[in-house]
């Protein structure tokens, strides 16, 4: 008998509960008290479950209706949110926005966007990776991920369109107790070579053959940018960090700005960009995160 229980049904017993009385629920629901009795019996026969004691003026759950009522609840839940996901589908709405984020960009400005993403698209869900260099590349390629957001390395695959999306600032530190955080004025290639560079390294192919900015042959190379930063503060060796990561460091003192020749004190602009699968252009949602993403200025170097 089971199978035969209607969301009517269930959307009733709610009504019945949240309204304190069957007359109430009736007004409600623009029924005959009579109907909603009715409904509310014969749930409770297919059920073979006792949902109201009506002993009393007013109806009450028993402890059983209380126990289904939570059930109740979660099924109409669940079937008006499937309801709204389909309407959503239908007018180009994707089912899941899955994102992959290059480790540099900004988290606080991916947050406030999500933020608002959230009360956009309330039904639905949004997936998010962190991955470095080709890491951001391999789950679009696999198609885990329908947006990327990208540094300059590796370079963007012929199957991918890309948009610009603003520089973030990059700045070469160290400890302030390691040698090179010792020098005064422009610190020669020379010397940077003699010290260890902590490099962050690719968990993909994608960039091989392609390294950028490697200034000394003493390389020890990390997969993860949090433990690159643990390191630096270690004086463990020298490297480049985005200037938001690091820039708390660098005002208590505990890191210093290296001045590196051919390269500006404050650092150097690394373009970000987005990018996705030139055959399957975002969605309604994938947009709307893409133009989000490019009015949200979040925290860079200058701010």
């Amino acid at each position: 008998m089971l199978d035969g229980v209607s969301l009517d049904q269930l959307r009733t017993f709610i009504a019945a509960s949240d309204e304190g009385s069957f007359s109430a629920a009736a007004r409600w629901l623009h029924r005959s008290q009579s109907a909603v009795s009715e409904m509310i019996a014969t749930l409770e026969a297919q059920m073979g479950i006792v949902l109201f004691d009506r002993s009393g003026r007013y109806p009450q759950l028993t402890p059983a209706g209380r126990v289904l009522l939570a059930d109740a609840r979660g099924v109409v839940a669940n079937v008006d949110f499937m309801k709204a996901r389909a309407k959503g589908m239908a007018s180009g709405l994707e089912p899941e926005l899955s994102v992959v984020v290059d480790v540099f960009f900004p988290m606080d400005r991916i947050t406030a966007v999500a933020a608002k993403f959230r009360e956009t698209f309330p039904h639905t869900p949004l997936r998010l990776y962190v991955e470095a260099l080709g890491g951001v590349f391999q789950p679009l390629l696999d198609g885990r991920a329908s947006i990327g957001i990208a540094g300059p390395l590796p370079d963007v695959p012929a199957s991918m369109s890309s948009e610009a999306l603003g520089d973030i600032r990059f700045l070469i530190v160290a400890a302030h107790d390691h040698p090179l955080a010792r020098i005064d004025g422009i610190i020669p290639k020379e010397e940077l070579a003699r010290h260890v560079q902590l490099v962050l390294t690719d968990r993909t192919n994608l960039s091989a053959g392609k390294e950028r900015g490697i200034m000394s042959p003493l390389t020890w190379r990390l997969a993860d940018l949090y433990a690159k930063h643990h390191f630096l503060l270690g004086g463990l060796g020298w490297g480049g960090m985005p200037s938001h990561i690091v820039q708390a460091d660098i005002e208590s003192g505990r890191l210093v700005e290296l001045r590196i020749d051919n390269i500006s004190q404050g650092g150097v602009d690394m373009p970000m960009t987005v990018v996705y699968p030139t055959a399957e252009p975002p969605g309604r949602a994938g947009r709307w995160l893409i133009d989000r993403l490019k009015l949200c200025p979040g925290k860079t170097a200058d701010q």
